[in-house]
């Protein structure tokens, strides 16, 4: 039986489409930077990827999964993200690419997915522009991460990361300017830039249709 947000889930991103052209996530920059940044010769530069963010149905309501980055990799070592990367020559879409990663990452089949829609594109500052992939998870998956890639898995409460007021908008000073980001912290767990960002971006949808 479907809890009260799923349905609400399931409308805020009826009409989403990875379809070009894609809307682009609003990065919050003072002075509408985000337009003169984010110009269309930067935009084709960047390197697709994309991500899923998995809903889990459980007993007590749904969760969000989430993942930390294992300290091995490269970059955002310790960081929080949702399961997902660089989008390869196989894929045939930001759903596949998506799907292929949380199951190489977390070991989610991807068959185990219904694919519910998609949010904005995210460009981050390791140059790649990312396509959130929101799907639901049937069952009970086994989750198995991958150690060289994740440290932990671990999920959060669905109303908790879709409640507006528990996000936090903070600056960030890099290069002389201060970048603003969101923060959402859940027990030990800090939720902060471009998975805070893409959270953000879907609790509103999910707001505009209360």
């Amino acid at each position: 039986m479907m809890t009260d947000w799923e349905p609400r889930l399931r409308r805020a991103l009826a009409d989403t489409s990875e379809q070009p052209p894609r809307p682009m996530s609003r990065l919050e920059l003072p002075l509408n930077m985000d337009k003169l940044l984010l110009t269309p010769a930067l935009l084709k530069s960047l390197r697709p990827a994309a991500v899923l963010a998995p809903v889990i149905r459980r007993q007590h309501g749904l969760t969000m999964m989430l993942t930390v980055r294992s300290d091995r990799l490269r970059s955002h070592k310790g960081q929080i993200s949702f399961p997902g990367g660089r989008r390869d020559e196989g894929d045939a879409s930001a759903a596949a690419n998506a799907l292929r990663e949380a199951e190489e990452e977390v070991g989610l089949p991807p068959a185990s997915v219904e694919v519910l829609g998609y949010l904005d594109d995210y460009p981050t500052m390791t140059r790649y522009l990312v396509t959130p992939v929101v799907g639901i998870v049937s069952g009970e998956p086994e989750i198995r991460p991958c150690e060289d890639e994740v440290a932990e898995v671990f999920e959060a409460p669905l109303d908790f990361v879709l409640d507006l007021r528990n996000f936090e908008h903070k600056l960030l000073s890099r290069e002389g300017l201060n970048v603003p980001f969101f923060e959402l912290n859940f027990g030990r767990h800090r939720i902060w830039g471009a998975t805070a960002g893409m959270l953000w971006n879907l609790a509103n949808k999910v707001a505009e249709t209360a």
